[in-house]
């Protein structure tokens, strides 16, 4: 997998009725597209794919293929606690032509030793042939995949392609750098490390808060890639406050609601999400102002939408 650079963890719009927003979704994508983001993730922590059915799931990444419309790479977050659905999710979705990766988390609540957890990826890889990434994020599921553990799956199975890593530890992001072959690339998965693990190596960012700012984030994570780490800090140093924002409370909430904010979105959930506290919200709201995204919000039937 060559890809370098950044990619979005795209959030799932919803109607307030809580059906699928394939309108906003498509927008989305168009925008995200048109601000020179490297790739879309669909249906990740950030997608709410936890919360949709197996045919919501499959109509999101279906929607997020035929927008992008192979003007950037698509790939499908196929995660499950039970290795069976899995590896029958990342079949069904490797059988989309033009789908170019399988993400899959550790399997939640389970908390499987290392043993289990290899084994747990290796069944999806083994069901595939498209590059599988790794979704290394214990916060969310209760385990961390350790390093020899990668490194084991990369040499077993080819089309182990990449790690997204989650785990907010410097430390190991370095090792897996130091310890993998070439082939197989890391991705910074928390925007507030992204720098310092491009620092190490790192191959690029899978984004939370280029859902709302997908140029900047593009521009910070080629600008380190480059080398150019006077023009990635100072864009960080201006969006940090936002980097951070997104996790004032648990993700998608603080990204959803600056988006709908920017009126790019309907804000809504699927329980047990719920929308952001009010002293949040507000705080939010000033960080927006503050940056001018609100002044970029769509115009819809000729009026600008302000919140």
């Amino acid at each position: 997998m060559e890809l370098a650079g950044c990619g979005t963890a795209l959030v799932t719009p919803f109607n307030a009725d809580g059906s699928l927003d394939e309108q906003s979704l498509r927008a989305l994508i168009e925008w995200q597209i048109a601000s020179g983001i490297g790739w879309l993730v669909a249906c990740g922590s950030t997608g709410e794919a936890a919360t949709l059915s197996s045919a919501e799931w499959l109509r999101v990444i279906r929607v997020t293929i035929e927008t992008a419309g192979g003007r950037v790479p698509v790939w499908a977050g196929c995660s499950h606690n039970s290795t069976r659905e899995a590896v029958a999710r990342a079949k069904e979705a490797a059988a989309i032509r033009e789908l170019s990766a399988i993400l899959s988390a550790n399997p939640y609540y389970n908390k499987p030793t290392q043993e289990g957890q290899y084994q747990h990826f290796k069944a999806i890889a083994e069901a595939v042939r498209l590059p599988v990434v790794i979704y290394n994020v214990p916060g969310r599921t209760g385990v961390n995949i350790e390093p020899t553990t990668v490194l084991r799956l990369a040499e077993d199975l080819p089309n182990v392609s990449a790690i997204k890593e989650s785990s907010g530890s410097l430390p190991q992001i370095t090792e897996l750098i130091h310890l993998l072959p070439r082939r197989v690339r890391v991705y910074a998965g928390d925007d507030n490390i992204a720098l310092p693990s491009i620092a190490v190596g790192a191959a690029g960012l899978i984004s939370v808060a280029s859902n709302v700012i997908p140029a900047e984030m593009t521009a910070m994570i080629s600008s380190a890639l480059m080398g150019d780490w006077t023009a990635a800090r100072r864009t960080n140093r201006q969006y940090y406050r936002l980097i951070q924002a997104n996790f004032w409370e648990s993700n998608p909430g603080p990204v959803k609601a600056l988006l709908a904010m920017m009126g790019r979105i309907t804000e809504a959930y699927r329980l047990p999400m719920v929308p952001v506290a009010p002293a949040i919200r507000r705080n939010l709201e000033r960080l927006a102002g503050e940056l001018g995204l609100l002044v970029n919000a769509r115009q819809e039937d000729g009026d600008l939408r302000t919140f």
